[in-house]
């Protein structure tokens, strides 16, 4: 019996693995989370499985399911959003769970800043402009932020902002910002990243407050930098017909570009 902690991605149905898809559909018990975790998911729950919403349970709870699932023989599909790596208390479950002696696995699952980026059509990397993303959010009633882990501190380094669980702190988010990041650095607030329901706010860090919808108080992720304005750095050399690597070496695109004299 094994505890299968599974990624079911940002929301969208159809973007859980294959290797999720399918491990759902081999165990007879799903815990999963909530309203993170779409209906369609859960369909795909073989028939007469045991299905739990961890959503109201603490931890000696969902610790208490999964050992009766074990003493039963039956393996538990732990269906969390996004990707289970960050912000999920995967640590904590697989610790309680290793202590109890029960098998536990990890498959990963589409990240929600992935879900946006590609919802806004945006690459959050550019050459010669932002070669680094930094996931990260504000304090929260679950969990404050370590003292260097400041937006600050992320900020001063000009790479792109992926900062989560702040909806509800915008003009905090914006406030520490705006002494690094300038007034006219775009901002993407995604909500609800593809799920039927998913909005788009585009601004700056001097407008994005006010553009907001008022409805919009939590699950949206906040994207800051200047890679989000389409701004060109230079080009990548990996398509560069003069940058040599080993599955398209600097001769082949000699050679693509006419004879070579041999004289």
């Amino acid at each position: 019996m094994t505890v299968h902690f599974i990624g079911a991605g940002p929301g969208a149905a159809d973007l859980i693995t294959l290797r999720g898809r399918d491990l759902v559909a081999s165990c007879p018990v799903c815990i999963y989370a909530g309203s993170l975790v779409p209906d369609e998911i859960l369909s795909h729950c073989p028939k007469g499985a045991r299905i739990v919403n961890s959503a109201p349970l603490d931890l000696d709870a969902i610790i208490a399911e999964c050992r009766m699932a074990h003493d039963a023989g039956q393996d538990v599909a732990r269906l969390h959003s996004g990707d289970p790596s960050v912000w999920s208390a995967l640590g904590e479950q697989m610790e309680r769970l290793r202590e109890e002696g029960i098998p536990v696995s990890i498959t990963p699952g589409v990240p929600a800043f992935a879900a946006a980026a590609a919802t806004l059509g945006a690459e959050l990397t550019l050459p010669g402009v932002v070669q680094s993303v930094v996931l990260t959010r504000t304090s929260g009633r679950a969990s404050a932020m370590p003292e260097r882990e400041t937006l600050a501190e992320f900020a001063a380094t000009g790479a792109t902002l992926a900062i989560h669980l702040s909806i509800h702190r915008l003009s905090d988010v914006v406030a520490e910002l705006l002494p690094f990041y300038g007034e006219d650095c775009p901002v993407a607030v995604v909500f609800r990243a593809s799920w039927p329901d998913e909005k788009i706010i585009r601004g700056t860090l001097a407008t994005i407050v006010g553009e907001m919808d008022d409805g919009i108080t939590r699950t949206a992720l906040i994207l800051v930098g200047k890679a989000l304005g389409g701004e060109s750095g230079r080009r990548s050399a990996l398509y560069s017909p003069d940058y040599d690597r080993r599955y398209r070496p600097r001769v082949a695109a000699d050679a693509r570009s006419g004879p070579i004299d041999q004289d």
